[in-house]
C-alpha cells in the first residue's frame, strides 16, 4: 500500500513542476483579476471601517451618514439614538448599520417598528439601497417565520402579537419616529422597553419636545441605568446649573448621534422664505371681531383655537363651534350663521393666485385642519388646479398610492400634520404653510418633507398670514424675530431647554391667558422672544 502512495506522490510532483513552468495551465488572467478585485474590496484597513460599503457602490453615502454608522457600531455597541435633524438621512444611517451587522454575521433576527404609513417606504428603501429583503406582517404569518420584519408599532404592541413578539430574542430592534416613546407610562414605551434585544436603534429628529425627562426615557430603553434612576436624574438635572447640564450633554454624546444641517455639506440646497401678509375682507373682519367678543370669557385654549380656525377657513371654525355647542346658544348660533354666510376665504383666493403664478411646479400645501383640507381640495378643483389630499387616517397602501399619484399626475398635495409625517417629497421644491402652527417642531417637520437628503433644487416656503389678528403678533415674533425657518429646530430646542421652557406653545398660551388685554399679551410675548433672540446672538448653542 505504501509503495502505491509513493508512486502517486512522485507523479504529482512531476506534474506540478511542469505546471509551474507554464502557469497559464493553473489559472487565467480573468480569474486572477476577479479574485484580486474581490480581495481588494473585502480588505479593510481596520475592523472599525464599514466592510459593507464596498458592496453598495450604487449609493452615494454622505460623510456624516458613514461616520454615524461607524460611531454606533464601534463606540456605542449598537445601542444608540439617531437624532439627526429632519432630512439628513436617519433611515439611511439605520439601514447602513443593519447592513454592516448582517455582513459581519452579527445579527440574524431583526424587528423594525415604524408608523404604519412608513412600512412600505422602509421595505422599499432597504431593498433598493441595501439589497436587504424584508417582510411586512401578514395575518397568516408567525413572527418567527421571517428573519427581518418591518411592521407598525401599533400592530406589534397589541394582543395576540405582543405576547409572541416578547418571547422572541432579537439581535436588532429599530424604532422609527421614536419620540412616540417619550412617555414611560404609555403602552408604546413599555412594549419597546420589554423587547429582548442585543442591539437597538431609536430614530427621532426631536429627542426632546417638552422636557429632559423625555430624553431620560429614550436613553433608558437603549441603555437602562446609563443616566441613573428616574429620581436621581430628576433631582440632578431638571433644575441644574449650566455646569451640570454640560456634564449631561457630554454623557449623551455616548448614546446619541445628532447631526445638524449646518454641520453637513447639505447647505447647497437653500431655503427661500416668503411670508405673504393678507387682510381680511370687511365681512371677514367683522365676523372675526364678533367671534372674539362672543368667546372672550372662554378659557384661553378654546378662545385661541376658534380664532386660529377662522384664520384658516370658515369651514374649520364653523364645524368646531357646531361640535362644541350642539345646543345652539343664541350668541353662538348667530356667529355660526355669520360664518356660514361668508364668501370664499381670503387665503384660499390668494393660494389660487400663488399656484397660478408657479406654472406647472408641484406644490405641497400644509394645513392644521381637516375641514380646511377638504375645502381647499374642492376650491382648487373649481379653478382647474389638480389637487389631492393626504391625511393621517389613511391606510398604508392608500398613502403610498396617493404619494405616487401626486408625483405622476397631480400638481398639489394638501396635507395635514399627521398626514405629512414620514413622507419624502424630494421631487417637490415648493411648500405653502396655509396656516402656521405655534409649535416650531411641527414647522421643521413640514419643511423636512422637501428640504431633505436627495433634494436637488432650492426649496421655497410660502407662509400665508392674516394681518390685524392675534395670528399676526405671534407669527411676527415666532417666525421673524427669532427667524425659526433659518435657525432650524435643533438650535431652538436647546435654547428652550436652557430657559426651562417645557412646551413653547403652552408657554405662549399661558402668557395670553394671563394678560388683561391684547396689547399686554403682545408686550409679554415680545419680551419672551427677545430673551430667545439674545441667547442666539450672544451665547450660541453648544452642538
Amino acid at each position: 500500500m505504501s509503495n502505491i502512495i509513493l508512486k502517486k506522490d512522485e507523479r504529482f510532483i512531476s506534474e506540478l513542476n511542469d505546471a509551474l513552468k507554464n502557469h497559464q495551465s493553473l489559472t487565467n488572467w480573468e480569474s486572477f483579476s476577479l479574485l484580486y478585485d474581490y480581495k481588494k474590496n473585502t480588505a479593510v484597513k481596520s475592523f472599525k471601517e464599514l466592510q459593507s460599503l464596498a458592496f453598495l457602490p450604487h449609493v452615494s453615502f454622505l460623510p456624516h451618514q458613514v461616520e454615524a454608522a461607524e460611531r454606533v457600531i464601534n463606540e456605542m455597541n449598537g445601542r444608540a439614538i439617531l437624532a439627526d435633524e429632519v432630512g439628513l438621512g436617519k433611515t439611511i444611517e439605520a439601514g447602513l448599520i443593519l447592513k454592516e451587522y448582517l455582513f459581519r454575521n452579527l445579527v440574524k433576527k431583526v424587528l423594525i417598528l415604524v408608523p404604519s404609513s412608513l412600512v412600505n417606504q422602509w421595505i422599499k428603501e432597504l431593498h433598493e439601497k441595501f439589497y436587504i429583503k424584508t417582510a411586512s406582517y401578514r395575518k397568516n404569518y408567525r413572527w418567527q417565520d421571517h428573519p427581518i420584519i418591518v411592521t407598525s408599532l401599533d400592530l406589534a404592541k397589541r394582543p395576540p402579537h405582543r405576547e409572541e413578539i416578547l418571547n422572541i430574542e432579537y439581535d436588532l430592534v429599530i424604532v422609527d419616529e421614536a419620540h412616540r416613546l417619550k412617555n414611560k407610562d404609555t403602552l408604546n414605551y413599555k412594549f419597546v422597553r420589554a423587547l429582548k434585544k442585543k442591539y437597538c436603534l431609536l430614530l427621532t429628529a426631536t429627542p426632546i419636545q417638552n422636557n429632559m425627562l423625555e430624553l431620560f426615557n429614550l436613553v433608558s430603553i437603549i441603555k437602562p441605568g446609563f443616566l441613573g434612576n428616574y429620581a436621581s436624574f430628576k433631582q440632578r438635572y431638571m433644575k441644574a446649573d449650566r455646569k451640570k447640564k454640560e456634564q449631561l450633554h457630554q454623557l449623551i454624546q455616548h448614546v446619541m448621534v445628532r447631526n445638524r444641517r449646518k454641520d453637513t455639506n447639505l447647505d447647497d440646497v437653500k431655503r427661500n422664505i416668503t411670508t405673504i401678509w393678507l387682510e381680511f375682507s370687511k365681512e371677514e373682519k367683522a365676523v372675526y371681531d364678533k367671534l372674539a367678543t362672543v368667546i372672550r370669557h372662554m378659557p384661553a385654549f378654546s378662545k385661541l383655537t376658534y380664532l386660529k380656525e377662522l384664520c384658516s377657513s370658515r369651514e374649520a371654525c364653523y364645524l368646531s363651534l357646531q361640535k362644541n355647542f350642539p345646543d345652539n346658544e343664541t350668541e353662538i348660533k348667530e356667529i355660526m350663521d355669520a360664518i356660514a354666510a361668508l364668501p370664499h376665504h381670503t387665503k384660499a383666493k390668494k393660494l389660487v393666485e400663488l399656484l397660478e403664478s408657479l406654472g406647472d411646479e408641484k406644490v405641497i400645501v400644509f394645513t392644521q385642519y381637516r375641514a380646511t383640507q377638504y375645502y381647499l381640495q374642492w376650491y382648487l378643483m373649481q379653478h382647474d388646479i389638480s389637487a389631492i389630499s393626504f391625511s393621517g387616517g389613511m391606510k398604508r397602501g392608500k398613502k403610498d398610492w396617493i404619494q405616487q399619484l401626486f408625483k405622476d399626475h397631480y400638481r398639489v398635495l394638501i396635507a395635514t400634520e399627521a398626514g405629512g409625517e414620514g413622507i419624502n417629497l424630494q421631487f417637490c421644491s415648493h411648500m405653502v404653510n396655509y396656516d402656521l402652527p405655534w409649535n416650531p417642531m411641527h414647522i421643521e417637520q413640514r419643511i423636512g418633507r422637501i428640504h431633505r437628503y436627495g433634494q436637488k433644487n432650492d426649496v421655497t416656503i410660502y407662509n400665508l398670514a392674516i394681518k390685524n389678528t392675534l395670528e399676526e403678533h405671534v407669527i411676527s415674533l415666532l417666525y421673524q424675530k427669532i427667524d425659526i425657518f433659518e435657525k432650524v429646530i435643533g438650535e431652538l430646542d436647546d435654547i428652550l431647554e436652557r430657559l426651562n421652557i417645557r412646551d413653547f406653545e403652552r408657554e405662549m398660551r399661558s402668557i395670553i391667558e394671563k394678560s388683561n388685554s391684547e396689547g399686554e399679551a403682545r408686550i409679554k410675548l415680545g419680551n419672551l422672544f427677545s430673551i430667545v433672540e439674545d441667547l442666539y446672538r450672544n451665547e450660541g448653542v453648544n452642538g
